[in-house]
């Protein structure tokens, strides 16, 4: 990708093309800044750098403080440095770095869906056009026509770091958990379509307002103390509010959903699912972020051969590739 800067048109270094030995002179997106010392007591910082293809890890050990006072994490800076191989993965000693004050297209750094969002609100809406349920359907369609819901809603990622986290991702998860939960509605009978459809749509809406975007991923304030579970509550309550004749007990199992659709406690749900459209919820959301953060893990992944690095959250090594067989 060219970029313009100062009027002058510059070709951008992508992070998933830097290898071992290359030089390396960019604008990047600081992830990740952590400072720390080294056994003989001189400072040094670890980064984590990005752009919208990948990131990477990096260390400035010459001028530390100095370098180290210049910018903060969330930052664009412009590196100097140097890629090597560390323990099988390229990492980047920055020789100099300054922080960014020019105008630099966010393109650069922000991943996006790489499906069409028009066409992905639009498949929704045939979603939920078939939900029997009056009640159902109008709280649902009141959240496809609030035009600045929506257009928070198209753009949010669904997560900061692990799954759908870029772009579109919130909307691009919801639909594939309404998909699932039209296949496995199928499949058992004795769940409640309209319920599952509807939690499906809805199980994430909070994330809008508990995530922000500029060239990062970050919490809002509000996303920090209370969280998208509890956020999306309220929103929700909000709506049925002006549905006359809501039902209660409706409403009352949409907000269990939206609080339990975690799963367990340890993993930020107030509440475990307690009927079978709140566990089916839980496993299909599950499902669907694990198999997209895992498949993203898995394609950039820089190690040679059929198996991937360590993942830190797995705890394991994956299989990337074929299973080669001694002869």
């Amino acid at each position: 990708m060219t970029t313009n800067t100062n009027n002058k048109t510059t070709t951008h270094i992508w992070i998933k093309d830097i290898i071992e030995g290359a030089s390396v002179k960019d604008y990047y997106l600081v992830k990740l800044k952590q400072l720390g010392t080294t056994r003989n007591g001189k400072p040094f910082i670890s980064l984590s750098l990005s752009d919208r293809t990948g990131e990477l890890d990096a260390k400035v050990w010459d001028k530390a403080k100095e370098l180290g006072a210049l910018f903060k994490e969330g930052d664009i800076i412009s590196i100097t440095g140097h890629a090597s191989s560390y323990r099988g993965q390229i990492q980047i000693t920055i020789t100099n770095l300054k922080r960014s004050d020019k105008e630099i297209d966010p393109g650069l750094f922000m991943e996006a869906t790489s499906s069409n969002t028009k066409k992905m609100i639009n498949d929704l809406g045939i979603i939920i056009r078939d939900v029997k349920n009056p009640h159902l359907k109008t709280l649902a369609e009141s959240f496809l026509s609030d035009h600045d819901f929506m257009l928070l809603f198209e753009r949010t990622p669904a997560a900061k770091n692990f799954h759908h986290s870029y772009l579109g991702g919130l909307l691009e998860h919801s639909l594939s958990v309404c998909r699932l939960a039209i296949l496995v509605s199928g499949h058992y009978p004795q769940l409640d379509k309209d319920i599952l459809i509807t939690a499906a749509f809805l199980h994430d809406i909070g994330k809008v307002r508990e995530l922000e975007i500029k060239t990062n991923i970050n919490y809002t304030d509000e996303g920090r103390l209370l969280g998208h579970l509890v956020i999306g509550v309220q929103m929700l309550d909000d709506k049925i509010a002006k549905i006359k004749d809501f039902p209660p007990d409706l409403a009352l199992r949409l907000k269990h959903i939206i609080l339990s659709h975690h799963g367990q406690y340890e993993f930020g749900s107030p509440k475990k699912p307690k009927f079978l459209e709140a566990i089916a919820i839980n496993l299909i959301d599950d499902l669907d972020a694990k198999i997209n953060g895992l498949d993203r893990f898995m394609a950039q992944d820089r190690h040679e051969g059929s198996w991937t690095g360590f993942n830190r959250m797995f705890e394991q090594f994956f299989l990337k590739g074929e299973i080669l067989l001694i002869e």
